[in-house]
Formats: C-alpha cells, sequence, structure tokens
C-alpha cells in the first residue's frame, strides 16, 4: 500500500507509532475537531465544540489502541467497528423535537458522525484523508447552507409552523391562501399547544401560480402571510 503522502513529507516517524506521531496525531485530532465544534457552537446548535472535541479525540485514541494492536500482531479492527456504531448512536442524541414538531440537529448529528471518522484517520496516521475530508465537512457545515437555503426558498413546496388567534379563523385562512395561488397539501393540528389560547398548525404548502413560480420566495410570501389580523405567528420550518 503507498505510504500517505502528508506521512511521506513529514518522514518515517510519522507513520509508525512514537512519542512524536502520537502527540502530532492527538494535536491534530484537536485542532480539527475544536474548528468544527466551534463553527457549531457560533449558531448555537445541539452540540457545541467541547462535544466535538471529545467525540474526535476519543475516535482518535481508539484508532491508536488498534494501530498498537496491530502492531503486535493482535487483530483489533473490531474496536474501530465498535467505536463508529458508538459515535452513530451519541451522535443520535443530538437530534432534537421542536416545539412545532419538527426535527432540529440533523446536520450537529451527521456532522459529529463524521469528526469521529476523521478522528479515526489521524489516529491511523492518514494524514491526507483526515484533512481533505476536514476541509470537505467544514465547507458543508459554512457555506452551503447558503446555497441549501437560496434553493429552498425557491422550491414550490414549502412547510411552516403557523399560529391563528382563534380556531375559527383557519377557514379565512384557507381561502387566502387559495386566492393567493397556493395549494394546501396538508394541515395539522399542533396537540403542544393545546389549551393555550392559541390554535397552532403545520401547513405544508404547494405553489400554483405561474406568478409566484416566478417572482416571490418563501419569505416573502410569508411575510405577506403575517401581516393578516388574525394570524398570530408564522415561519417557515427547515
Amino acid at each position: 500500500m503507498k505510504p500517505d503522502f502528508i506521512a511521506s513529507l513529514l518522514g518515517p516517524w510519522s507513520s509508525t507509532l512514537s512519542v512524536g506521531s502520537v502527540f502530532l496525531r492527538i494535536i491534530l485530532s484537536l485542532i480539527l475537531s475544536a474548528i468544527i465544534g466551534t463553527e457549531r457552537a457560533s449558531k448555537r446548535h445541539s452540540a457545541g465544540l467541547r462535544t466535538f472535541i471529545i467525540i474526535t479525540l476519543a475516535s482518535t485514541s481508539a484508532a491508536l489502541i488498534v494501530d498498537h494492536l496491530m502492531e503486535n500482531g493482535q487483530a483489533a479492527s473490531w474496536v474501530l467497528a465498535a467505536v463508529i456504531i458508538a459515535s452513530a448512536l451519541i451522535s443520535g442524541y443530538s437530534v432534537l423535537f421542536s416545539s412545532s414538531g419538527t426535527i432540529k440537529g440533523l446536520t450537529t448529528s451527521t456532522g459529529l458522525w463524521s469528526c469521529s471518522v476523521i478522528g479515526i484517520a489521524v489516529g491511523m496516521g492518514l494524514y491526507t484523508i483526515a484533512l481533505l475530508s476536514f476541509v470537505a465537512l467544514l465547507l458543508s457545515l459554512s457555506l452551503f447552507p447558503a446555497i441549501e437555503k437560496s434553493l429552498r426558498d425557491r422550491s414550490n413546496h414549502f412547510e411552516v409552523h403557523l399560529e391563528l388567534k382563534n380556531k375559527s379563523d383557519l377557514s379565512n385562512f384557507i381561502a387566502t391562501i387559495r386566492k393567493l395561488g397556493m395549494r394546501i397539501d396538508d394541515i395539522e393540528m399542533n396537540p403542544a399547544y393545546a389549551n393555550s389560547g392559541v390554535s397552532a398548525y403545520t401547513v405544508l404548502f404547494t405553489i400554483s401560480s405561474q406568478e409566484l413560480k416566478k417572482y416571490k420566495k418563501h419569505s416573502e410570501i410569508i411575510e405577506a402571510l403575517s401581516s393578516i389580523d388574525y394570524v398570530a405567528y408564522i415561519e417557515e420550518t427547515a
């Protein structure tokens, strides 16, 4: 197997287990996970800086243990499999449900799992794979959301969390939606708001009007709907 490109630049010491290579791998794991964790924490996501660092360092440590055992002729590939499964389970706990019933934290959850895999690559001395994967992950988390938001804002389908001042206003809202050239594909009452005095719904729209498809963004449609007297609150759900 060809040696790792970055390891070949650093020298043979970086490919074998030594005090220097172990120190390098742990520090590199710490730096990479801290950068990803800071990006997530700055946007107030469910898992922040320390969580990303701990998950990644644990994976790096496991990979170092496996590397050590393999150098001594012991089979230990099961350790990495266990770490990947454990990190996936831990990452799953960062998925939350909002009061409107929508799922939150999926990106952070998969980001944690990805950092765990990067930590394994660092611990095994696969520096090139780890760094390239890190760059790809960071770009996905920091740059692509703007592109994703733009595409989503132009989609013909979108979902909103709607709060009406009175339950009787629902028929008026439906009539207004139809006049605007949109179709309601699904509407469900949110039980979390029972006995609160506010009628809350999750509504799935499809834009059918050609004019709306060409010129209106979801944000503009929601802004217009929020100005209706009987609408207490409305927002698009991710």
